[in-house]
């Protein structure tokens, strides 16, 4: 065999991504925080609450926990891992708020959606309205729940949407990272199939965008044309609120 026929065996990480973040056109400050580590198959959007720097602080704090998880193990352990990375931050923010309790301002807490990767397996982990998404043989579907307000007024008193956004607290969340001393975690594992596109954001980009607007822009051919098309329309619009997302593409 000829030497320049030979090629090295290398194992690539089939997985792509792009992740961006922005104050938006109201905000002063950006509360919401991303973590991005393809290499490990580890993606995350939080969107902290409590104003200021209490909402920056808790959104920092998931990432930047979760960001030091060992990559090691199986699926399952790492979401178990994940899970209780998730705990401990819940109570470390219950122990600030007690720090802090003779303020006025002692809301501290993060929404979070983390994505789990491995081979064609995936682990989605959430609690409150940041969202995932999955784009598949040109469907979107949306794979998280909302844990709001809003949700639950559709869910359990069966108002459509259209109604249920009417209620003056309709986006008041129902569970987030530090909203209470016990936490609750949503969970979904399911299969992973050539082209899947994923996309985790928070509210601040999705309220803005419609389902087809958010498909359109996960056709295009890489992440980062994704991700600059979502931001870019969303941009154009009101963008009231910080806007962050991950584009993940098999």
């Amino acid at each position: 065999m000829a030497l320049d026929t030979v090629r090295p065996v290398v194992v690539a990480n089939p997985w792509r991504s792009a992740a961006r973040t922005d104050t938006g056109k109201v905000r002063a400050r950006n509360e919401d925080a991303f973590l991005e580590l393809a290499e490990q198959g580890l993606w995350v959007v939080a969107d902290g609450m409590g104003g200021h720097q209490n909402g920056a602080l808790a959104s920092r704090m998931i990432v930047e926990s979760l960001a030091e998880l060992p990559p090691a193990g199986s699926l399952a352990d790492r979401s178990q891992r994940l899970r209780q990375c998730l705990h401990e931050v819940n109570r470390r923010l219950g122990q600030e708020l007690t720090v802090t309790a003779e303020r006025t301002d002692t809301l501290m807490g993060s929404t979070v959606v983390a994505l789990l990767m491995e081979a064609t397996k995936a682990v989605c982990i959430w609690a409150g309205d940041s969202r995932c998404y999955l784009w598949r043989a040109s469907r979107l579907y949306q794979l998280s729940r909302d844990h709001s307000l809003l949700q639950e007024l559709i869910d359990v008193q069966q108002l459509s949407p259209t109604q249920a956004a009417k209620h003056p607290a309709a986006h008041a969340l129902t569970r987030a990272i530090g909203a209470s001393e016990e936490l609750k975690l949503d969970i979904l594992e399911l299969d992973c199939l050539p082209g899947d596109t994923f996309l985790l954001c928070s509210d601040g980009l999705y309220q803005g965008l419609s389902a087809d607007t958010l498909g359109a822009a996960l056709n295009l051919p890489s992440p980062q044309l994704a991700l600059q098309r979502l931001f870019q329309q969303a941009l154009a619009g009101a963008a009231r609120d910080n806007l962050s997302a991950v584009v993940i593409r098999r």
